[in-house]
């Protein structure tokens, strides 16, 4: 079969895009259309792709005005010709999913989220702290992407969710049912340490992923807290900071690692989707003191491989840092868990997946450009 695969945009590196990477894994010859590209702000791997772009590639500004062309990406996703595919495979949290597949094609839809500034405009707009004129224009104009992302629902034949989070979302919001894959997680190699005495919280620093809660909490409690990353939030975070909370920003792979492998736990106050870095930090044997919503509930076993809290207040967060001093957790049993989320489980299952949506197609999968 020839294969193809289908990702929203290219201009950002995140737990989407290694699903991204996984699935090129599995099907290294497919070529990849996506809206846009950026060869700069992707892992240099990429440039030795099938990479195909549309023709929002030409627009002025696209690099950092790409959220503003939203009203552009449906038409530009459904420009993409992809009538000699059998299988399409898309990786999708926005418009990837409504590519058009030849009649008879097979068309898997890895889903992120349904998404979000569309369904959960709410909360979106809270985040990105968007005026409330802009925010009257924007409920009317995405009144046409939420139809459009309902009317392109059928174009899917077999939908993934990346948590029972996603999955009900996207039984909420287009009335159908998923399987739970989870995406991959690279593993550390994992040799037990000794924690040291500081907590490590990092990623993007961005709205959603309440970063403030733990600047806030850690400054209450005087504890030290490392956070590495960088992100439009960082000096906002840094005006409300103590003198324990410690920015690192950017950080290498090796030293993220290091991190993860001596920290006394990691904190992860925001409500992600699924949520890669607690696992990575579980990879490494370390427990997670996480809030109780979206992914983490699927990851994280309540007093087994971290400690979970059900406000979402810099207090919740604080009160749960100060119970788990007294916790006592066993790092070979985190790290079993977290082997569970492993990329070649990961591989192993979406490939049964294939095969069970494409059963009528006896011949071996695999890829074409």
């Amino acid at each position: 079969m020839r294969v193809a695969l289908v990702h929203d945009y290219l201009n950002q590196y995140g737990g989407a895009e290694r699903v991204l990477e996984a699935l090129h894994d599995l099907y290294p010859a497919a070529p990849i259309y996506t809206a846009i590209y950026d060869p700069t702000a992707m892992p240099p791997a990429y440039r030795s792709w099938d990479i195909r772009t549309s023709w929002m590639q030409q627009l002025p500004g696209w690099r950092r005005h790409f959220r503003k062309y939203f009203l552009l990406y449906p038409s530009a996703f459904e420009s993409f010709d992809l009538s000699r595919y059998e299988l399409i495979i898309s990786s999708s949290s926005a418009f990837a999913k409504g590519v058009i597949p030849a009649a008879g094609a097979r068309h898997i839809c890895y889903c992120h989220t349904p998404m979000r500034f569309a369904w959960r405009t709410d909360a979106y707009v809270e985040r990105e702290r968007i005026g409330s004129l802009q925010r009257i224009v924007l409920s009317i104009l995405l009144t046409y992407v939420r139809l459009w992302d309902v009317a392109t629902t059928p174009r899917v034949d077999a939908f993934i969710a990346n948590s029972r989070e996603v999955a009900s979302r996207i039984q909420r919001y287009y009335g159908r049912t998923a399987a739970i894959i989870p995406p991959p997680v690279d593993l550390m190699p994992f040799q037990p340490e000794p924690p040291g005495d500081f907590y490590l919280a990092g990623g993007r620093l961005i709205p959603y992923k309440r970063l403030d809660l733990a600047v806030r909490a850690f400054s209450a409690l005087g504890l030290p807290l490392k956070i590495f990353g960088d992100g439009r939030d960082r000096a906002a975070l840094a005006l409300i900071a103590g003198p324990t909370v410690e920015f690192l920003g950017y950080v290498s792979e090796e030293r993220r690692r290091e991190l993860f492998a001596h920290c006394r736990a990691f904190i992860f106050p925001g409500e992600e989707d699924f949520g890669i870095t607690p696992l990575e930090a579980m990879a490494a044997g370390r427990p997670v003191i996480a809030y109780a919503g979206g992914g983490a509930l699927d990851t994280i076993v309540d007093g087994e491989t971290g400690r979970l809290f059900r406000q979402q207040s810099a207090a919740a967060l604080a009160l749960a840092v100060a119970q788990s001093r007294g916790d006592h957790y066993d790092p070979l049993t985190i790290r079993r868990h977290a082997e569970g989320f492993g990329r070649q489980i990961f591989l192993s299952r979406v490939q049964a997946f294939v095969q069970t949506i494409c059963i009528a197609q006896p011949a071996a999968i695999s890829s074409a450009s």
